[in-house]
């Protein structure tokens, strides 16, 4: 079996993406991660000559960002700041 380089990179990058996605709800900035791994993946896309999934992947790394600036602060959960706290 022979991997170009691409298809190397693309391995690499869904994999960074969903290991990130995972993860995302464990600290706010790994939202800012997915959000990159979907650049990355969109990259991807394009350059293996797949456009619906790196127009697709381009989409999904706004929604990540704006999910990552609507999302409350990590510390400020923690520390149970009253603008935070549920009634």
């Amino acid at each position: 079996m022979h991997f170009n380089a691409i298809t190397v990179y693309g391995v690499c990058v869904l994999t960074f993406m969903m290991v990130m996605y995972m993860l995302e709800r464990r600290h706010r900035l790994l939202i800012l991660a997915f959000a990159l791994g979907c650049v990355l993946s969109s990259l991807y896309g394009f350059l293996s000559g797949a456009w619906p999934f790196g127009i697709v992947e381009a989409v999904w790394s706004v929604v990540a960002v704006l999910r990552f600036l609507r999302s409350p602060d990590t510390a400020a959960q923690q520390s149970g700041s009253p603008r935070h706290r549920s009634s």
